[in-house]
């Protein structure tokens, strides 16, 4: 068993919950969650405009002037057997593929164990 977690855009949730559906993995977690990729900010750039005053006076300006601001995003968490791993991460990929920047992340986990709370059932059958 592997856990596939999958940090995805928050208007993406819709359209990753439809493909997973679709393709047979109805079972899912979703979590809201903060966090920022590691493409920093020029501070030099955002001080010169904040002294100059040219730094504009919107969500835009905010941005900038504000180097470690945490971005509103989602964390999938599936727990899937091996073979199923590739062809989840490539449904992830397309549902979520923008070819921008922030598109999102996906980590494999191995999962040793899974138990039912209860029926206290081990194994894979627990999932």
């Amino acid at each position: 068993m592997k856990e596939v977690m999958a940090i995805i855009r928050m208007n993406m949730v819709n359209s990753t919950k439809t493909a997973l559906a679709n393709a047979g993995v109805p079972a899912f977690f979703c979590r809201k969650c903060l966090g920022r990729g590691r493409k920093s900010v020029d501070m030099a750039v955002v001080q010169t405009l904040i002294e100059t005053g040219e730094t504009p006076v919107n969500a835009v300006g905010e941005h900038l002037t504000e180097s470690h601001r945490l971005i509103a995003k989602r964390l999938f968490t599936l727990i899937v057997d091996d073979g199923q791993v590739d062809e989840v991460v490539k449904i992830i990929i397309e549902a979520n593929q923008t070819g921008n920047p922030g598109d999102g992340k996906i980590f494999i986990i191995p999962i040793m164990e899974a138990y039912t709370v209860r029926t206290g059932e081990s194994t894979k059958d627990a999932y």
